[in-house]
């Protein structure tokens, strides 16, 4: 590359706009032009002198650039000679290039000429690293969406009736007071004043028997479910998930070493076949008060089943009870471990639902002989903090503010809940059936047989309404039947029905087809 070429390349890319130093842009381009060969280990680079007038910057500018890529091994000086590239780039100059320096001059987005040099150098490129074979697994089957808030996201709370000038009281009272132990690492299981406070919460809701020291604090379900699944199994062992089931769990499950048996699900909860019941398994993992996502409820005769059936084959068993709280018409239902009279149940929950998703604070209720073990663990792997927003937590249950925002919501939610039923049959009568709206943030929308309903749910996300495709939460997707989860609880009353007719400019070309 000629000198007057390397000025106009540079002055092509150099963006005096953008709040980085010209200095910085000048070290970083440089380092680009080197590693894509696009300046030739030999070549010789403009003086200083000439490279400062050609890009109107300063000489001092220009030789400390120089300098410091001397200083890394980039180029070298000769008296008299002038500044060469160096024979060869330190290759761990390559990995630790600040690919976020020099916007859109950086390594990651290298201009097509300079792109081209490279591939065409003599030097093979090395291949990128693939994922492993769990990571690929894990990535195949992900169902993280990209939005998550706006009608219709299932499972997602309306967070502006959150109690804020209550959490934000307690909050600053925490602050005030300024203590350091709230502020470092989290004891084993965590703070003991928050299990306190939840212990006698899942008392007297939801007739759970637990005293607080088997009580352990995570960061929600996901955290939940893969402490229990690293303590109670080991890999190649297999655990029976509801078919369909909540695509986050199942996402745990996939990196854990075991292997998961879908297991169907009737108008009763988990349906185990003959077949199933030969073969038992190391762990459940269950949702009895509300089935994610059809909403049906477990029966009290399979729960009983269930619980005998895993006492005689000394069985672990998960319970999800993610949103219990939110029953319509009726009261919540009492949990599976509260029938639980042998130690086999491992109760799971969070407050991602009933406060705010982003609070971040989950929990575990285990068997009293392995409670000191959860907690050990817990430190070990995640080594948890949150003690402040843990103690704020604690005093809002105590106070009577978390039962008092969960009747609140329960009758906004119901509301929401009958507005969208409400426009969903004027719309289409019993032509798309809704289930699973008894409980819960959301209903099940089923469309005619053989629809893609992930299509469906891609044509209305181009309408900026969100939907979930229940086909994705079946192991397989293929055979499984059509249909749309539907979250209400973030739609404001008013955007409900404007909303729903977006939604149906989405569906109604499926229904043509099948008239």
């Amino acid at each position: 590359m000629r000198a007057i070429v390397l000025s106009d390349w540079l002055a092509q890319r150099l963006d005096r706009g953008n709040g980085q130093p010209v200095y910085r842009q000048l070290h970083r381009l440089l380092q680009q032009a080197i590693l894509s060969r696009e300046l030739p280990a030999g070549s010789k680079v403009p003086s200083s002198r000439l490279l400062a007038a050609e890009l109107g910057i300063a000489r001092n500018t220009v030789t400390q650039v120089y300098e410091q890529l001397a200083l890394e091994g980039y180029v070298t000086s000769a008296t008299g000679r002038g500044t060469f590239v160096a024979d060869s780039a330190p290759d761990e100059i390559v990995g630790a290039l600040d690919t976020s320096a020099v916007g859109s001059a950086s390594v990651a987005s290298v201009p097509p000429d300079i792109s081209a040099s490279a591939s065409a150098s003599d030097a093979p490129l090395a291949a990128p690293r693939a994922l492993s074979a769990r990571g690929a697994r894990l990535l195949s089957g992900a169902g993280v969406s990209k939005r998550q808030w706006g009608a219709f996201m299932p499972g997602v709370p309306d967070v502006t009736r959150f109690p804020a000038r209550v959490w934000s009281r307690l909050h600053n009272k925490y602050w005030r007071r300024m203590r350091p132990d709230l502020l470092t690492y989290a004891p084993g299981g965590g703070l003991p004043l928050l299990r306190h406070a939840l212990a006698e919460y899942l008392r007297t809701s939801r007739s759970v028997r637990c005293t607080p020291e088997q009580i352990v604090i995570t960061t929600g379900i996901h955290q939940s479910v893969d402490l229990a699944v690293r303590l109670l199994s080991d890999p190649g062992d297999v655990i029976w998930t509801e078919d369909p089931c909540y695509w986050g769990v199942r996402s745990v499950l996939h990196v854990s070493g075991l292997q998961s048996r879908p297991i169907a699900v009737d108008e009763e909860g988990i349906a185990p076949s003959p077949d199933d019941l030969a073969q038992p398994p190391k762990l459940m993992l269950v949702t009895p008060s509300h089935q994610y996502p059809l909403g049906m409820v477990m029966s009290l005769a399979r729960r009983r089943m269930l619980l005998e059936y895993a006492r005689q084959h000394q069985c672990w068993i998960i319970e999800d009870d993610y949103d219990s709280e939110f029953r319509y018409g009726s009261r919540p239902l009492a949990s599976l471990q509260g029938l639980d009279t042998a130690g086999q149940v491992i109760y799971v929950g969070s407050f991602g639902k009933t406060l705010f998703p982003g609070l971040r604070i989950g929990y575990l209720v285990v068997p009293e002989a392995l409670a000191e073990s959860f907690a050990t663990a817990s430190a070990e792997l995640y080594r948890e903090g949150q003690l402040l927003q843990q103690a704020v937590l604690a005093e809002f249950i105590a106070e009577g503010h978390f039962t008092s925002h969960i009747r609140r919501m329960r009758t906004l939610y119901g509301q929401r809940r009958q507005a969208l039923l409400d426009v969903a049959g004027r719309r289409y009568g019993g032509e798309l059936p809704a289930v699973g709206g008894d409980a819960g943030l959301h209903l099940v929308m089923q469309l005619p047989e053989d629809t893609d309903d992930r299509a469906v749910a891609a044509a209305a996300l181009e309408r900026n309404i969100i939907v979930r495709p229940l086909s994705g939460y079946y192991a397989e997707p293929a055979s499984a039947p059509s249909g749309l989860l539907i979250g209400y609880a973030c739609v404001p009353d008013e955007e409900i029905a404007p909303a729903f007719d977006t939604l149906a400019d989405a569906i109604d070309p499926t229904l043509v087809r099948f008239a």
